[in-house]
């Protein structure tokens, strides 16, 4: 989703709260991911659900943005043979997690006992937790940030992915001075007589 779009999205959601709930959320994210100095950001769904499109997303906006650590490795609950070693991260990555890793939990329906216990080891072993979820309680339990969209549908699931993805790369206050300035770069001048 292209900047455009984001910004229309933005406005057809003004005053439902979602695009500052989705803010918040990243702003965590962004925080956890650009102070740590260990592995980084790792990305994982659930067992019917790899979330590809947030992790292309994230890896985009790490670009723009200057903060690499917002790439995330994407671990698979099951791992095809011969698959190229930026996708062959499984969910025993979770297991060796050390204090510095962000582990970003992304369940559009339950996480099941086996990612949920993954998820608790990592957390064990010093990682930090953030979940966007449907209303998964269990889960919720394990985060130390959370958003949670519940009832959603796949479609406003996604929307909330792009809001978070692109709020993540945005620095605090940047993208509104950069539409400010747009605005008066582009606005017609007035010719005075």
């Amino acid at each position: 989703m292209d900047a455009v779009r984001v910004s229309a999205l933005r406005q057809s959601l003004a005053g439902t709260g979602w695009p500052e709930s989705a803010g918040v959320f990243a702003g965590a994210l962004r925080h956890s991911v650009s102070r740590r100095t260990a592995d980084g950001l790792l990305l994982v769904g659930t067992e019917r659900y790899e979330p590809w499109h947030l992790a292309a997303h994230l890896d985009d906006e790490a670009r723009w943005s200057g903060v690499p650590r917002l790439a995330p490795t994407l671990l698979r609950h099951q791992v095809p043979e011969g698959a190229p070693a930026h996708l062959g991260y499984g969910l025993g990555r979770l297991t060796e997690v050390r204090r510095g890793v962000t582990v970003l939990v992304v369940a559009p329906a339950t996480a099941g006992v086996p990612l949920l216990e993954r998820v608790q080891d990592a957390r064990r072993g010093g990682a930090t937790v953030l979940a966007l979820d449907t209303g998964d309680r269990e889960l919720a339990g394990l985060a130390h940030e959370r958003l949670a969209v519940p009832g959603a549908g796949e479609e406003p699931f996604e929307l909330v992915q792009h809001l978070v993805s692109a709020a993540a790369g945005s620095a605090p206050g940047l993208r509104a001075r950069l539409a400010r300035l747009a605005e008066r770069l582009t606005a017609p001048t007035a010719v005075r007589w």
